[in-house]
């Protein structure tokens, strides 16, 4: 009877941390930050009645360990991306776990079920939406409306290229790089041809929905909760995507 008391204990174990990795795998890959995986993770095992856990989350690995005695648990995070909504559930399911009203058995049902499913929009409407961005931002940045035109055209270029690019490339900042090249190409066309007035003014609406704003806003957050290591690391990848961008269109402008 002790010996089935005890793996029935260790089964349960077993569960909670395979449910708290979860939870903060979705978490990290889909741009939460590191402090607030953390703490996710720690409250679901408090409210499975582990009060002894430790957590460790760096933006490319999660370390996880119930108490001081058992193994500690990794999972390496290699794709990152931006699904706040994704981030919002766990949260929901965190919060109902909390509350009791989730078994180990359905909150594991519903982050494997979460962790499948894919909540981004058609490609389609992210090009037109961050075309319409491009336009806006560069009426924000005082241009003029000659310029809205042009800059949706050659934001919504850049970022069809930034997506192509980076399925068949899987090195992020060359995508960027090649992106902020073509908006700048299509910019320059634009003002040669007397299509575009301001070719300062189309650059920088066009390129800002590539600027990794969410990233450099976990950056600072992480940094004052006191999480120095993911901070600087996601300081660092914001600091290469903006010289990618940045070196894209510098290209352009040396060249013509």
């Amino acid at each position: 009877m002790n010996t089935i008391g005890a793996l029935s204990i260790m089964e349960k174990s077993k569960e909670i941390i395979e449910i708290c990795l979860l939870a903060g795998k979705i978490m990290l890959q889909s741009g939460a930050e590191t402090y607030r995986v953390e703490d996710t993770m720690n409250r679901i095992a408090a409210s499975f009645g582990i009060n002894e856990s430790h957590s460790y989350v760096t933006p490319t690995g999660i370390m996880f360990s119930i108490n001081s005695v058992e193994q500690t648990n990794l999972i390496r995070i290699s794709n990152r991306s931006t699904d706040l909504e994704k981030v919002t559930i766990v949260n929901s399911i965190s919060r109902s776990i909390s509350a009791g009203d989730v078994t180990i058995q359905e909150a594991k049902r519903q982050l494997q079920e979460l962790e499948k499913a894919d909540h981004s929009y058609p490609v389609w409407l992210q090009i037109i939406a961050a075309a319409l961005a491009s336009g806006c931002f560069t009426i924000m940045f005082l241009g003029g409306w000659v310029d809205f035109l042009p800059s949706c055209v050659a934001g919504g270029v850049g970022y069809i290229g930034f997506i192509y690019i980076h399925r068949y490339v899987q090195l992020k900042f060359f995508a960027e790089f090649m992106a902020s090249f073509m908006i700048g190409v299509v910019a320059y066309i634009f003002v040669t041809t007397g299509l575009g007035k301001e070719i300062d003014k189309i650059i920088i609406g066009s390129v800002m929905p590539l600027v990794p704003g969410l990233l450099i806003t976990n950056a600072v957050r992480d940094l004052l909760a006191g999480h120095l290591v993911s901070g600087i690391s996601k300081g660092a990848e914001a600091f290469l995507t903006a010289f990618a961008i940045g070196t894209g269109v510098a290209v352009v402008l040396s060249i013509f």
